[in-house]
């Protein structure tokens, strides 16, 4: 049975862009008679906030979206990723990162390497040039015993040569042959909170079931990274189906840092749920 999900975080109103995820998820579910879910992504404290979590809730109903209880908020399972943290730091392959993005980006210019996207369409910025990898235990030990911020890193290389090739099945682009090393030494933790999107999202996957992996091309280049902690941790392995990206006005991917244009702006002009499926791209403008 196919089970796909929604996973937006709380971090302001729903926009066209996740409308169009969520309906591309939901059809993906009702096609294959399947089940759809919704899970909400609220790991960062700093920028979810419950009102959001609200609107999420009364948007998606309002476009006529239905999905199973209970919703999984992360923020409620930490102990299931400090858990798969304690397995990866058995296997030895976490580090602890004391590096900032100012001390990251001056490490990489003055390699004389440019600064350069991970992946062109995505968020990731610079790869890790890995400052903090080669320090030597006491040094670690040292600036962790002074109580130092830091972020707990993933060895890439050492975590790929332990896991060895890796594939996975995208539906819209093919087999795929697993590259980790695209995106480096990704953050899976901070002080402060025991996990970040790499670790949740392929963990929480794994628990819910989901056979089906919907989401934005935009994320294409961390299913990679997904992949090999799949291996690491031995979870299962979804299909995916990375889906285009919905477009604005101005040729812009439709984001909240870009104050897109909102489900409940649209709801209070005056536009009926069927038109916003509609300027999605699932079905007819309500007449009139």
């Amino acid at each position: 049975m196919i089970v796909t999900r929604f996973a937006p975080s709380p971090t302001g109103l729903v926009h066209l862009g996740s409308a169009y995820s969520a309906l591309f998820a939901e059809r993906a579910a009702r096609e294959a008679s399947g089940r759809f879910l919704l899970r909400i992504e609220d790991i960062d404290r700093a920028r979810c906030r419950p009102e959001f979590t609200d609107a999420i809730f009364e948007d998606l109903a309002w476009l006529g979206l239905r999905w199973e209880e209970p919703v999984r908020r992360q923020s409620e399972h930490f102990a299931d990723y400090r858990a798969a943290l304690a397995r990866l730091e058995a296997m030895e392959l976490l580090y602890p990162c004391f590096c900032t993005r100012t001390e990251i980006m001056a490490e990489i210019a003055a390699a004389g390497a440019a600064p350069h996207l991970a992946d062109p369409h995505g968020e990731e910025g610079p790869t890790y040039p890995g400052t903090c990898r080669r320090l030597d235990a006491g040094q670690r030990a040292e600036r962790l015993a002074r109580g130092d911020n830091h972020a707990l890193r993933l060895d890439v290389a050492k975590a790929a040569a332990m896991a060895g090739p890796l594939a996975w099945h995208d539906r819209a682009r093919g087999d795929q042959a697993a590259r980790p090393e695209r995106l480096g030494d990704v953050v899976l933790a901070r002080k402060d909170v025991p996990t970040s999107y790499h670790l949740a999202v392929t963990l929480d996957d794994h628990l819910q079931g989901i056979t089906l992996v919907t989401r934005g091309e935009d994320l294409f280049v961390a299913t990679h990274t997904h992949r090999l902690l799949q291996a690491l941790l031995d979870l299962a392995t979804p299909d995916y189906h990375h889906h285009k990206l919905l477009l604005g006005p101005d040729g812009r991917r439709f984001a909240k840092r870009h104050r897109s244009l909102t489900l409940r702006a649209l709801r209070e002009s005056g536009h009926t749920s069927a038109d916003v499926r509609a300027l999605a791209g699932f079905g007819e403008p309500s007449a009139g």
